[in-house]
């Protein structure tokens, strides 16, 4: 597999930004990868509730509530690891078309435009979410087990903080794309 790191032609990168990446692709890899753990006790959930409801005519109160708290800090954590393997959407009808380098200034513009802009509000907005729903140890009223609910709403700011990381280590990587047509990173985003 070719990677950033043996790439006959990487060192048109500076060794200190294949660092920076490296350390910052680390961190949304490692994160998706631990946090994917958390399916499985959503799925043991979701089984021992159809065990008690179907075959002990005993349904649970707590199990699908569990299932969509793990997915939802699943779903939210995972997203940098999402976006720093390539699985986001975008428009390939006409980016697929596109030259390397005419793909990463559209990319460095629409990061800089849209995407930190957005982001810091959502990190602001979202911590303040978290942090009142921390605060008063809100509950989950719609669940008659009432769980709490603030360890899903900590996945939001979370989450943000962690894109925001991939995102400055996506300019990066696209600067370097608008700078030399090459991209270096391809394969280890095919192989992820």
């Amino acid at each position: 597999m070719m990677t950033a790191a043996n790439s006959p032609s990487v060192d048109r990168v500076p060794a200190s930004a294949q660092r920076t990446i490296r350390i910052l692709d680390g961190i949304s890899i490692f994160t998706g990868k631990a946090v994917s753990w958390l399916l499985i006790p959503m799925m043991l959930s979701l089984v021992y509730e159809v065990f008690m409801r179907y075959l002990f005519h005993s349904p649970t109160i707590w199990s699908m509530d569990m299932a969509v708290i793990l997915f939802g800090i699943n779903f939210m954590v995972g997203s940098a690891y999402c976006l720093q393997s390539g699985g986001h959407i975008r428009t390939d009808f006409f980016y697929n078309n596109w030259s390397v380098k005419t793909k990463a200034k559209v990319d460095i513009l629409m990061y800089i435009l849209l995407f930190f802009p957005v982001h810091i509000v959502f990190l602001e907005v979202g911590w303040k979410y978290f942090w009142k729903s921390f605060t008063i140890s809100e509950t989950m009223v719609s669940s008659p087990w009432m769980p709490i609910v603030w360890p899903l709403k900590f996945a939001i700011p979370c989450c943000v903080a962690l894109t925001l990381v991939q995102g400055v280590s996506e300019v990066i990587k696209n600067i370097y794309r608008w700078k030399t047509g090459v991209d270096y990173w391809a394969a280890e985003t095919e192989a992820a």
